[in-house]
């Protein structure tokens, strides 16, 4: 394709109007027109599971164990978020988005988060029996917001995606890089204000498995969190 084609094909796109719609499901990619702009609309709470020192896992490791652990990650994550109502929407190396919608989709992504978390301890004790000398443990990360969402399809005949654009696709993402050892969960305050009890309070006694904080960068409420959920 010449420089003028696709100068001309910008053109068209910022010259386009918006044919925007109300989204009641999370959308699959031959739900919305490649081409001019069509939208969808929703409002979702959306959950980025992250591995964490991939680069290290790469660095230090064969190839086929890494692609194992990679698998065992992502492949776990998927079940717990299928399980939990929410939609796979797309994967970026050792990462993976989803999104949850309706009334209960705050709850649901919390406790999907709480999940995979337990399910990690799980992957943890198998690496240790299918490999007894090797000191290797998996670790992760999770963050969630919510917010309206627009999703359009985007790239070119035969090679394209969706993409999500809102607040909470691009917040959930970051949330992940605060991470730790210590607190792996990281959620926004709107997540947290919609949770239903059984997704703030745990432990016998009952008690809160989220600690308040804030996200200096952005300068808003956030909430952490070290508690697993078992499946």
């Amino acid at each position: 394709m010449t420089e003028k084609e696709i100068v001309d094909e910008i053109k068209k796109i910022f010259a386009a109007k918006w044919t925007k719609r109300d989204g009641r499901k999370v959308p699959e990619t031959e739900d919305i027109g490649l081409e001019g702009n069509d939208a969808i609309a929703l409002s979702g709470t959306v959950l980025y599971a992250d591995m964490a020192d991939s680069t290290g896992l790469v660095d230090g490791y064969k190839a086929e164990f890494v692609a194992e652990i990679y698998k065992a990650y992502l492949a776990s994550a998927c079940r717990v978020i299928r399980n939990n109502s929410g939609e796979i929407t797309a994967f970026d190396g050792d990462r993976v988005m989803a999104v949850f919608i309706g009334k209960s989709k705050n709850t649901s992504a919390a406790k999907a988060a709480l999940q995979i978390n337990y399910i990690v301890r799980k992957i943890n004790e198998l690496i240790k029996q299918s490999y007894p000398n090797s000191a290797f443990s998996l670790f992760h990360s999770v963050g969630i917001d919510t917010s309206d969402l627009l999703v359009a399809r985007t790239g070119i005949r035969n090679s394209n995606d969706l993409v999500w654009v809102g607040r909470s696709a691009n917040y959930a993402a970051k949330l992940c890089a605060l991470g730790d050892s210590n607190y792996i969960t990281y959620i926004t305050e709107d997540v947290f204000k919609m949770f239903a009890d059984n997704a703030k309070n745990g432990g016998n006694p009952r008690r809160s498995m989220w600690e308040k904080r804030t996200w200096t960068e952005k300068g808003i409420v956030v909430y952490k969190s070290n508690w697993w959920w078992p499946l």
